[in-house]
């Protein structure tokens, strides 16, 4: 097979590339109806039209043209194929803060593959500073790539391992971490890190995108010089998630790692605190705390790291009708914990009660949380919650159930005692819940 035919291109398509000799990375004229359109021939996306030929335009935008009757190819100069070159690495200030980059993957290390029209993995830690030259003025950046892979393959074990690598840059003295990370399941990695990384001396950063990094309208520059702005100077020590305030270039907002959740699919502020508020604002390279309850940062605290979690912990959601053999699969499965996401201030239905005793009573941990995005439990309001509280169910305050679930996981990854596990659960570890829940103003999208 050709190379041509590799790119993606069949039929008449095809046909027309071969007949005028181009190849992928060419700069093409078509003429089609009337009208000319040239750039640069790039492989066809193998979900798109297969009649179409896809060029680049100089505006940056990929357009297809279909190789109907009457369409006319040109091949009017010799290109390069597709591809992402670093750029040099600019020099560093001794004088400026020492930061970590970590990669680990994720739309923020991610490229277009121009063959199947979506975006992969493809750029490291190294790279994310090369292309971000501006980085070069506000900390003295060394990178490291700890894993390629998108946030939905991430797993405990993988929270643990990257726990660990951040500890050993901490204990080496630098002046914080930033760790570049897929938004699909960063609230889960920031919320496991924030248990697993306690006293912590200085900032560790999560950061992310909802665009790739070699699209015009990416995120990842923005979002990467406001976390490491904010690793390397901010006054507090806690872990964070930097992320747009709104959907326009200018604030980044860090919200505290136990209290952020993605709440929309493609939206630059996708991001949240729940029952909180952001930590820290980075406006124009000026970093303002939103927050006055915060650990402080501090070089002498000693970090103690407890990285082991439990994979042995379900997420159960309660629905009208859900059969409670749910509960007794994972009861049956050798399960060691199950986080039930409630309804309202935290009730399940009558007729998954006798389910969660025998579970109880067979040594898993039974935690709640509600459903709800807003507010918290309190399940001595009406009887459904003050049974489940009898039987032995653990409410979870004003967590919601990410949170909830991450905290169940790395509770039974210190103990196997149900009674300690449930014990630390009730322990506020790191701010992931508090006694009083106030009014929050809700960001409704759209009304910005």
């Amino acid at each position: 097979m050709s190379e041509l035919e590799n790119s993606g291109y069949k039929g008449r398509a095809l046909r027309l590339l071969r007949d005028a000799d181009c190849q992928v990375g060419d700069i093409i004229r078509i003429t089609s109806r009337g009208k000319t359109y040239e750039g640069i021939l790039i492989p066809r996306g193998e979900l798109g039209d297969a009649t179409n030929i896809i060029i680049k335009m100089k505006s940056g935008y990929n357009i297809g043209i279909g190789a109907s009757e009457g369409v006319n190819v040109e091949k009017v100069g010799v290109g390069t194929k597709p591809t992402f070159a670093s750029s040099p690495l600019p020099k560093q200030n001794s004088a400026l803060p020492h930061v970590i980059i970590m990669s680990t993957g994720g739309t923020i290390a991610s490229r277009v593959d121009y063959r199947t029209g979506a975006v992969r993995s493809a750029i490291s830690a190294s790279d994310l500073y090369g292309v971000v030259p501006e980085l070069s003025e506000i900390a003295r950046v060394d990178t490291e790539i700890v894993f390629s892979i998108y946030s939905e393959n991430l797993t405990p074990k993988n929270w643990k391992e990257l726990a660990q690598k951040v500890a050993e840059h901490i204990n080496q003295g630098v002046d914080g971490i930033v760790i570049a990370h897929g938004t699909d399941t960063m609230g889960y990695t920031s919320a496991a890190l924030s248990f697993a990384l306690q006293n912590l001396p200085v900032p560790v950063i999560l950061v992310g995108a909802q665009r790739s990094s070699d699209r015009p309208s990416s995120d990842a520059a923005t979002n990467l010089i406001g976390a490491v702005k904010a690793a390397g100077e901010a006054p507090f020590a806690e872990v964070g998630l930097a992320m747009h305030e709104t959907v326009s270039d200018s604030a980044i907002v860090v919200h505290r790692g136990v209290k952020v959740r993605k709440c929309h699919t493609s939206r630059r502020d996708t991001f949240k605190s729940i029952n909180g508020f952001p930590i820290a604002k980075v406006l124009n390279q000026k970093i303002t705390m939103q927050n006055s309850d915060y650990k402080r940062r501090d070089t002498s605290k000693q970090l103690v790291l407890k990285p082991d979690f439990c994979e042995k912990v379900a997420l159960v959601k309660f629905y009208p009708g859900m059969d409670p053999a749910v509960i007794d699969f994972y009861v049956n499965q050798g399960f060691k914990g199950v986080l039930l996401e409630g309804s309202g201030l935290g009730h399940v239905s009558m007729f998954c009660f006798e389910a969660i005793k025998n579970a109880i009573a067979k040594g898993v941990v039974i935690a709640l949380a509600s459903q709800c995005i807003w507010g918290r439990v309190n399940m001595n309001v009406y009887d459904t919650g003050r049974d489940l509280l009898s039987l032995g169910v653990v409410p979870l305050d004003d967590m919601f159930p990410e949170t909830g679930l991450v905290k169940l996981m790395w509770a039974l990854g210190q103990t196997s005692d149900p009674e300690e596990a449930k014990q630390l659960l009730k322990t506020n570890i790191t701010g992931e819940f508090v006694s009083r829940t106030l009014p929050q103003e809700k960001t409704v999208y759209g009304a910005q």
